[in-house]
């Protein structure tokens, strides 16, 4: 899956300075409304409710926030990349530094659900984890999501 037709460089950061799992979902709300035609209050509670149903926190320090809000017919993307992995409850119990988050249309439910796949296994290779630790910018970050690797491109 080519990850830029959800997401732009301006909706990507490397390594705000952001500590917790609260300030992370909020900048990743207001990020997301840039795009959006919804607020990012809307969207901070559509994500925060996602968060109480079970924790997107993947493992390996990577999550997958993501709710769903709106009649649009675009899923939404923005990219953080903390510079210090915050506590997220995750499946594994290891903190997260790498957070791709969706905003998908409440009539996109077989697109979210392949989205969300197709992100997962992106980031479960580990040459692709480290490949986004490496970069040190939002142009860096947006080339790496841009090129994955052959077998992701066919999910």
């Amino acid at each position: 899956m080519d990850f830029t037709r959800l997401i732009s460089i301006d909706r990507i950061e490397c390594n705000p300075d952001i500590r917790s799992k609260k300030r992370v979902l909020e900048r990743l709300s207001t990020l997301l409304a840039s795009a959006s035609d919804q607020t990012s209050n809307a969207i901070f509670d559509t994500l925060i409710e996602r968060e109480r149903l079970g924790s997107t926190g993947l493992g390996h320090g990577i999550a997958l926030p993501h709710g769903r809000l709106g009649k649009g017919d675009d899923i939404i993307a923005a990219f953080i990349k903390l510079p210090e992995a915050i506590a997220f409850d995750s499946a594994d119990g290891q903190p997260v530094d790498l957070l791709f988050a969706l905003l998908v249309p409440e009539a996109k439910t077989t697109e979210h659900l392949q989205t969300l796949a197709a992100i997962a296994r992106f980031f479960s290779d580990s040459t692709n984890q480290q490949s986004i630790r490496d970069a040190n910018n939002a142009e860096e970050i947006f080339q790496k999501l841009s090129q994955p690797s052959p077998d992701i491109q066919a999910g």
